[in-house]
């Protein structure tokens, strides 16, 4: 048997090159697709002054109601009765009874209080309606006019 034999100062080192290659692949990768998995339900929300939401590790349950009025359930269209439906099996599941409204700016005033009806039917106890913050410069004229 044949040893090989090093120097008492030789010093063996990993190359870290190729860790690096791929690292650096798998974060363009990321950088990429991150903005991709952003889709939802295209709603222009109404501008209000608020405060932003608590976000907790449970997934939101979210109901959107776009331009036309059609329904969405975290991205699933719905109509009315299903809606109902669904957040009652829904809830049964969760221990966070809590669902936040995604309602388009232009929606009859009658769609959302009917979809409010619905949530509520559903036994569920805390519903946000979700909103965007004011431009800076609205925001200080209204504060102004008050």
């Amino acid at each position: 048997m044949a040893f090989e034999q090093y120097d008492e100062g030789s010093i063996s080192h990993i190359n870290v090159t190729p860790f690096v290659d791929v690292m650096l692949v798998l974060l363009v990768i990321f950088m990429v697709t991150a903005p991709i998995l952003q889709q939802g339900v295209n709603v222009e929300l109404p501008a209000v002054e608020a405060g932003p939401l608590v976000s907790d590790t449970e997934e939101q349950l979210v109901v959107a109601i776009d331009g036309e009025g059609r329904i969405h359930l975290n991205d699933t269209p719905l109509d009315l009765g299903a809606l109902g439906k669904k957040l009652t099996a829904i809830v049964k599941l969760r221990a966070d009874r809590t669902v936040y409204l995604r309602a388009d700016k232009d929606v009859a005033y009658g769609r959302v209080v009917a979809v409010m009806a619905a949530i509520r039917g559903a036994g569920i106890t805390k519903l946000g309606i979700v909103t965007e913050p004011l431009p800076e410069s609205d925001s200080t004229q209204q504060q102004n006019q008050a």
